[in-house]
């Protein structure tokens, strides 16, 4: 991707004032979210239609399940592991797909790829009956990966190459036209509809180890590679003529990133469903807290993430007594607002 120029002072002077962070600032707001994260993850474990405790939750981690608390905790397991992996992969999108394209509004979401990953599932299940997780995982990836090289392709056509603005664009009509695809190909296979329905919500109910199993190695693969290109997106941060002068190599910086980025969306959404505006709020609250230096904004919008999205799956259970509401739903009314305040604040500039 290309970005211009016109403005050089702002491309590199912003950078070193979001990079600016002492260490030990950043490690102790580390630490307290590593703090907030167990907390969340007892919180999973307690709450639900039964309360759970303590000395209950203690036994069902110890192994044991010959009382009701404890077996609603061996079930709990599994499920919060899932949240919490899904939620740590959807951050680190979020923050690596801000960082490649320079967009405050970029998120596997308003990018289209989770959606495109949707669409290659529904397509199938309609199509082939598919039920094997690592089907699942594989057409998620593909449709993804057609997703992202799409929308760069329309974002990057005209005068000023992949701009912010255009790329935001570009997500948001192939995300509105794959959604339409995805009514399209449901709308005559009511049998599909019953499978996809709760999918496509967004939610981490169901987990099993085997299917984060399935998932976990793709999840890691794709955390690996968005922190080992972390300190080249802090580079692309300066502009692109300025990183190539420092010794970036720009294009396959932009490409090892973008494939972390859409690796974990892909695997995310494959297992969970399309959730959204977890890699778009999480970004966003880290920067305030560590700042813009990917090697902190990487890990602390891991676990971040998973601090929303376990948060949100506690709350969909306990907020409607004896039902529960999706955690896709959740994070979408804890999203939206959140959406609105940026691009009220940013004006979509880039990063």
């Amino acid at each position: 991707m290309t970005t211009t120029t016109s403005a050089p002072a702002a491309a590199t002077t912003a950078p070193d004032t979001r990079l600016r962070r002492p260490a030990a600032v950043r490690a102790g707001w580390l630490l307290a979210a590593a703090g907030v994260l167990a907390l969340a993850l007892a919180a999973s474990l307690a709450l639900g239609n039964r309360l759970v405790p303590v000395d209950e939750i203690l036994g069902a981690l110890g192994g044991h399940d010959a009382t009701i608390g404890e077996a609603a905790v061996r079930a709990r397991i599994p499920r919060t592991v899932l949240g919490a992996l899904v939620g740590a992969a959807l951050g680190i999108a979020g923050a690596t797909m801000q960082g490649v394209t320079r967009n405050p509004l970029a998120d596997p979401g308003i990018l289209g790829v989770s959606n495109g990953a949707a669409v290659a599932v529904v397509a199938g299940i309609v199509f082939l009956g598919i039920s094997n997780p690592y089907a699942y995982i594989a057409l998620a990836l593909g449709g993804a990966i057609a997703a992202a090289v799409i929308v760069f392709v329309i974002g990057s056509s005209g005068r000023g190459g992949a701009t912010p603005l255009k790329l935001a664009l570009a997500g948001a009509a192939t995300s509105a036209a794959f959604s339409s695809l995805i009514g399209a190909l449901l709308l005559p296979r009511t049998d599909a509809m019953q499978v996809f329905r709760f999918w496509q919500v967004g939610g981490v109910g169901g987990a099993d180890w085997t299917r984060i199993g399935v998932v976990a190695p793709f999840l890691l693969l794709g955390a690996v590679v968005c922190l080992v290109a972390a300190r080249g997106l802090d580079l692309l941060a300066l502009g692109d003529d300025l990183a190539a002068g420092l010794g970036a190599r720009v294009l396959r910086t932009r490409l090892v990133a973008a494939g972390g980025a859409v690796l974990l969306a892909a695997a995310a959404t494959a297992i969970a469903g399309p959730i959204g505006f977890v890699g778009l709020v999480v970004p966003h609250l880290c920067r305030l807290l560590v700042g813009g230096d990917h090697r902190w904004l990487v890990p602390f919008s891991a676990v971040a993430g998973a601090i929303l999205l376990v948060a949100a799956d506690v709350v969909g259970r306990v907020v409607v007594p004896s039902q529960e509401i999706e955690v896709g739903i959740v994070t979408a009314v804890i999203g939206a607002p959140v959406f609105i305040a940026i691009v009220r604040r940013r004006k979509v500039r880039e990063l």
